[in-house]
């Protein structure tokens, strides 16, 4: 088994070494070849114990990627590696899970709502560098405090990963890494910047970003598919009441909607094609379809005048609940009678 020896923001910390806050641990680092991944996130959703907030984090050979889990529900997926951090479709986060069984390890532990909203932020931002004084390490937060820094500060020691909040300059509140209770916080925070015993320099790496308390929730691989399915349902529908006139239409107003609203770029894909992989919500969803069908069903109702509410009720009966939740016919002016 290769563990990634990619160096974390230009530190001397390794990828394979980073770790995180937790609560409860469910299941601590263990190999990915000893774990049912789908069973684990089928834990997560379903059994009370696993229906909380927390993460599931995977450590591929050159990169560390962080499943985010709201209430037990898989809801957005970034990764870190040398070259950056991004925010990544759930399913490319878990095909690469799936293919690196040998190579890989897992971990799953409960947190916050509050730092999984930081280890999401810190991806989506991405978090900035912030030049360490390898002599006096601990002088990054009398420089924070004089340029008045508003934000968090993700601090790594020796591969530990902490988040400190601060506000104008001042100290609002943490979350560490393996600090004990006993141990107070102005101790904690001179343990992480003290030599080892033996005098040599702890591994250091400091980064902030914005503060966030939420994250968004990915739109997941299925509710996409049930998109694309609906786009191509309305646009056969709106042929079938135009004698094929229709479909010049919806090409045209794909194509050109597509600059504004990206998810068409794959729900607008033909269904016999494969696609990339799409980071998006439901709302964006929604709003790339409820934008695109107006745009057809107006230019339909030139030469079928009355069409378009039968059109949306026939093409959308069988998801008509996911968009009525989605405020989908909100955001069109005919009314669907069912």
């Amino acid at each position: 088994m290769r563990l990634s020896t990619a160096r974390f923001t230009n530190s001397e910390i390794r990828l394979a070494d980073l770790e995180f806050p937790a609560g409860r641990v469910h299941v601590n680092r263990t190999r990915l070849a000893f774990i049912h991944l789908d069973n684990l996130l089928h834990f997560a959703k379903a059994d009370r114990d696993g229906r909380v907030d927390g993460y599931v984090v995977g450590y591929l050979p050159d990169e560390v990627v962080l499943l985010l889990l709201r209430s037990g529900e898989l809801a957005n997926a970034v990764a870190i590696a040398a070259s950056g951090r991004a925010v990544l479709p759930i399913s490319r986060v878990r095909h690469h899970l799936q293919q690196e069984l040998e190579r890989g390890e897992l971990a799953y532990c409960d947190a916050p709502l509050e730092q999984l909203a930081w280890m999401y932020q810190s991806c989506a931002a991405p978090a900035e560098p912030r030049q360490v004084d390898l002599q006096r390490p601990e002088q990054l937060f009398p420089a924070l405090q004089h340029e008045r820094f508003t934000g968090i500060v993700e601090l790594v020691s020796d591969g530990r990963v902490n988040y400190i909040r601060i506000d104008d300059g001042e100290f609002v509140h943490a979350l560490f890494c393996d600090k004990p209770d006993n141990v107070s916080v102005s101790q904690h925070m001179h343990r992480l910047f003290a030599p080892h015993d033996d005098g040599t320099r702890r591994a250091i790496s400091a980064a902030v970003f914005p503060r966030v308390d939420d994250f968004p929730d990915q739109a997941s691989p299925e509710l996409i598919q049930t998109y694309r399915e609906l786009f191509w349902a309305i646009a056969e529908q709106a042929d079938g009441e135009t004698s094929g006139s229709a479909s010049k239409h919806v090409h045209h107003f794909r194509d050109l909607l597509k600059k504004v609203h990206r998810p068409l770029e794959v729900i607008g894909q033909p269904l016999d094609r494969e696609t990339d992989d799409l980071v998006t919500t439901r709302d964006e969803l929604t709003l790339a379809l409820s934008d695109w069908a107006l745009q057809v069903l107006e230019q339909v109702e030139i030469t079928a005048p009355g069409a378009a509410p039968s059109i949306l009720r026939d093409a959308t009966r069988e998801q008509r609940f996911v968009l009525q939740s989605a405020g989908f016919y909100e955001r069109l002016p005919w009314t669907v009678a069912w």
